[in-house]
């Protein structure tokens, strides 16, 4: 090949260059017909643009404190240096936290001048909106000639009901709620101190026509008053837009209709100004990958597509819930431009792989080319010296380069602002926040989507290297799995640390979805194998999930132990460690602790997917939280002892110190609406109160814990 795509988006952009600056930004000679307009946008909607970069406005909101407010140091926290890289344009949001409040100099919102160190926030930064519009600064008509001078496009993003600020509360006023919400708060879908079971509270609902029309008036002063070449619409930024959906319902007809009609009315509007002006102003969505979840949410997307209300399609933010395919098809169908939006990750608990890492979004980016996208767009990834934005923006620069894929990038929950949300969830979830249960009975069959081209590689003279990894800390060793890819048997596992590694031949890897099949064996688990294990001497490790307690809960390393304390009775008041551990049914499963109680009660729990029990440790006895009747006297404050919990089918027994104490037959028989698979320890519960120091706790069942997928790809030449 002898040039690569970055070289031929380098030459189409100067060749659209004359449709940005040959009209001479306003100077046009003569007003365009309509027709001509939109010719225009079509193309200039088509310019390629690798990486749209999404900034959000806190270089503006948390400048450093000590540093003088210029121009020049706000574009040097997050914009000058991406002059020259593969970011073709840049998309501003001046802060729009809270609905109607801008970092921008707006007359329609409200100037946000408030900075979080007045109310306990970052005390070494500051809020330098007033001081850059006094200077005649502005931090949007800043980056817009920032990216003009650099021949970039600037952006105007608006979060179209961005709730940030649902940290307010009468009492404790939050510095990012506006104005506006505290003089009309019959205008939002819910109230402090009554959660909405959806969305947040503080959104604002658009089924009332004056916040439709302040929506569009912010649209409309941005596109009169500054030199901006699109307006970004951020509905993922929240995803709450009437009350309705906020109380649990679905967005009605008339709902949706009211959206489409703001959309429709933005879309009248930029032409009318882009004909003042002489050339178009671009319209850009982003929006959840689910015409479905976006319908039911209020959002037509579909339909706006179809009457030519949109330019360019963004999508994807907390959550994805299909392939890039199903994007790209949807955008293309209509003739609009699609790019992927690579938001930051937020999987908590990982261990040897970062979905944060350069690699990852190669390897993300990769994938999103290989699906058909037409660019990028980048969301809460700051750094402006960082690597990937000279390189993701091009498949052939990606191509020798190092990757990192996994089953799961992003794991927020889509039911958390749509209720029957999980009915459109099509690709599978696997994280450390999302473990998945491998069980003789029950395999596991996930897909993986691969961007890289073992091909193309290979025809470039790269020699492929190819791993698949498998985070399973409860496996004795890969002798209890069986692993295929894409229907072929892996052979060679080798654990490390928790992980089992597969080498891959490059022929196997397929550029798109990827079958990954895993199976455990039916061999015993070894009498010696502890798959989960925790020593008191230190807080417990990755696979180990901690409830968030409250201020009555407390807990403390202390001699080798570690020490949790439930003091509260009222609601939230516990503290409970959790962690997966693939226990089957009809199958065995053994918990032991050794344990010392303080005061009150203490809990040891196990679940296995159908049933559940708790045994309860109190200072004068142990016994069953499902079956009280089962229970056996002792004292069990003046010393450690081992209490031991062997789960056999339905049957459950109970040691202490090695001998039979509690005999329940039947006693795990199945509980309706019981799902959890799970070995927990901790203090009490809502109600009660409890103390006791722990000092191991380790479990082991015949099924295993998936904690996570990865698959790297690297190259030698």
């Amino acid at each position: 090949m002898t040039r690569s795509r970055f070289c031929r988006t380098v030459a189409m952009l100067f060749a659209v260059l004359p449709l940005l600056a040959g009209v001479a930004r306003g100077q046009a000679a003569g007003r365009p017909s309509l027709e001509t307009l939109r010719q225009q946008r079509t193309e200039l909607a088509r310019r390629p643009r690798p990486i749209i970069m999404n900034n959000d406005g806190c270089d503006v909101l948390y400048f450093p404190k000590a540093e003088k407010a210029t121009a020049e140091a706000f574009l040097a926290k997050r914009t000058t240096p991406l002059a020259g890289t593969q970011v073709a344009a840049i998309a501003f949001c001046p802060t729009s936290s809270g609905f109607s409040y801008f970092t921008h100099d707006t007359k329609i919102g409200a100037v946000l001048t408030r900075s979080g160190d007045e109310f306990g926030l970052a005390p070494d930064r500051r809020n330098i909106a007033g001081e850059l519009i006094a200077a005649g600064a502005d931090c949007l008509a800043t980056v817009v000639g920032f990216c003009h001078a650099h021949g970039m496009e600037a952006f105007w993003s608006m979060r179209m009901n961005d709730t940030h600020d649902a940290a307010h509360r009468p009492d404790q006023p939050y510095f990012l709620f506006p104005p506006l919400k505290t003089e009309h708060p019959d205008w939002l879908v819910g109230e402090p101190v009554k959660r909405t079971p959806h969305g947040r509270w503080s959104s604002v609902d658009y089924a009332r026509p004056a916040i439709r029309d302040l929506a569009f008036g912010f649209v409309e002063e941005v596109c009169r008053g500054y030199d901006v070449d699109g307006v970004e619409l951020d509905f993922f930024r929240h995803l709450c837009y009437f009350k309705s959906t906020a109380q649990g319902g679905a967005a009605s007809d008339a709902e949706r209709a009211m959206m489409t009609g703001l959309v429709r009315r933005i879309r009248a509007m930029t032409e009318e100004e882009g004909m003042k002006r002489g050339r178009p102003i671009l319209v850009a969505v982003r929006v959840p990958d689910s015409t479905g979840f976006c319908r039911d949410l209020g959002l037509d997307i579909e339909r706006w597509m179809s009457e030519g209300l949109v330019d360019l399609l963004i999508t994807t933010c907390y959550f994805q819930l299909n392939p890039w395919q199903y994007s790209v098809e949807l955008g293309h169908k209509y003739g609009v431009e699609v790019y992927p939006c690579l938001s930051d990750s937020r999987v908590r608990g990982e261990t040897r792989f970062r979905r944060g890492s350069a690699a990852s979004y190669r390897g993300r980016a990769a994938s999103a080319w290989a699906a058909g996208a037409d660019g990028l767009h980048l969301f809460n990834f700051f750094d402006p010296k960082a690597e990937i934005w000279r390189q993701i923006g091009d498949p052939e620069t990606l191509r020798p380069l190092d990757k990192l894929y996994f089953v799961t990038v992003r794991d927020g929950n889509p039911q958390s602002y749509l209720a029957g949300a999980p009915q459109y969830q099509a690709l599978p979830l696997v994280c450390p926040s999302h473990p998945q249960l491998i069980q003789p009975s029950r395999p596991a069959s996930l897909e993986i989507q691969i961007g890289d081209d073992m091909a193309a590689a290979r025809r470039d003279g790269l020699k492929p290297q190819i791993g698949l990894h498998l985070e399973m800390p409860t496996a004795a060793g890969p002798g209890q799995l069986q692993v295929r890819l894409n229907g072929a048997g892996l052979m060679d596992g080798r654990s490390n640390a928790g992980w089992i590694d597969y080498p891959v031949p490059p022929d196997l890897l397929r550029r798109g979805a990827n079958r990954v099949e895993i199976a455990a064996t039916a061999e015993p688990v070894p009498e010696d194998h502890w798959g989960i294990v925790f020593e008191g001497g230190k807080k417990p490790q990755a696979g180990w999930v901690r409830d968030p307690g409250s201020p009555r809960t407390g807990e403390e390393v202390v001699d080798g132990a570690l020490f949790l304390a439930d003091r509260g009775e009222s609601s939230g008041d516990y503290l409970y460690y959790r962690h997966a551990w693939g226990a089957d049914p009809g199958g065995t499963a053994v918990v032991e602790a050794r344990v010392k109680v303080k005061s009150g009660s203490s809990f040891l729990i196990v679940s296995n997917g159908e049933s559940g029990e708790r045994l309860g440790l109190w200072p004068d006895r142990i016994e069953l939280f499902h079956n009280p009747k089962l229970r056996y006297p002792m004292d069990t404050t003046g010393d450690f002892h081992l209490y031991r919990m062997e789960l056999s089918g339905p049957d459950l027994q109970v040691y202490v110190d090695g001998r039979l104490r509690i005999d329940a037959p039947g006693g795990l028989r199945p509980r309706a609406g019981y799902t959890r698979n799970q070995v927990s320890f901790g203090a009490a519960n809502s109600p009660m109160i409890g103390e006791a120091y722990w000092g191991v706790v380790r479990a082991r069942a015949a099924g295993l814990v998936l904690r996570d997928v990865a698959v790297s790809v690297s190259y030698e030449k």
